[in-house]
């Protein structure tokens, strides 16, 4: 069984996909109010976390930036349907992914499914194959970690799995509708802003340690490329 926390203050729904969600193999811990969630996080440990956007004592922004101090768990928030606003600030502070309300209880098994695969399959290399790498940046697929002029960079399981698939192509691009299908498991749709805020994101945090901000470039109507290092 998958343990899973599910945060959400409309209990009936709650209900309803512990019911729907046991049936796939999942494990549900429930919470109603950011703070509860708070609590129970700092005490026990999941594989995946849904987190909705509205919560009472703490939303679920503050719930995912106070979590992301002390966890790297997967974290999947529900949005309200059409803000978009919510879902790129979700992504810009550490979720893994997000699902509109309404959700199908299909799609939040399947997006939940693709999450942990990125974080559970294990590479098929051999061990002297166990990292990528170009000039200074250095990727462990054996444990997951990513190393810049020797610092480590925390990065979310969503980002390093971005980072590794244009790491891995370097030098070529990449386009959107691959990294998505790559990297969250799912196809790109319209207005689908999530591979931008994840480079966002990861630029950011190479740059704040000393990359260059052209290391990774937009080829606008094409996709992403990491640039090769020169030696």
């Amino acid at each position: 069984m998958t343990k899973l926390l599910l945060v959400d203050d409309d209990q009936d729904l709650c209900q309803l996909l512990q019911e729907y969600l046991s049936t796939e193999g999942f494990e549900i811990t429930m919470a109603h109010d950011g703070q509860q969630a708070l609590d129970i996080t700092a005490k026990d440990n999941f594989e995946v976390i849904i987190l909705d956007v509205m919560l009472p004592i703490h939303n679920g922004f503050e719930v995912l930036r106070r979590l992301r101090d002390y966890c790297d768990t997967p974290v999947l928030m529900l949005t309200a349907k059409g803000e978009t606003v919510d879902r790129i600030v979700g992504l810009e502070m550490g979720a893994d992914d997000y699902l509109p309300k309404p959700c199908n209880p299909r799609e939040l098994v399947a997006r939940l499914r693709a999450i942990l695969r990125r974080l559970n399959t294990e590479p098929e290399i051999a061990i002297d194959k166990d990292h990528v790498a170009t000039g200074d940046l250095h990727i462990s697929l054996r444990n997951r970690s990513v190393k810049l002029n020797e610092q480590v960079v925390s990065l979310t399981g969503a980002e390093f799995t971005v980072l590794e698939i244009l790491t891995r192509a370097a030098g070529n691009v990449i386009s959107k509708e691959s990294l998505t299908e790559q990297a969250l498991g799912r196809k790109l749709t319209p207005y689908d802003r999530s591979i931008d805020v994840h480079v966002s994101n990861i630029r950011k945090k190479l740059t704040a340690l000393g990359a260059s901000k052209d290391l990774i470039i937009n080829i606008r109507g094409a996709g992403y490329m990491l640039t090769v290092a020169e030696d």
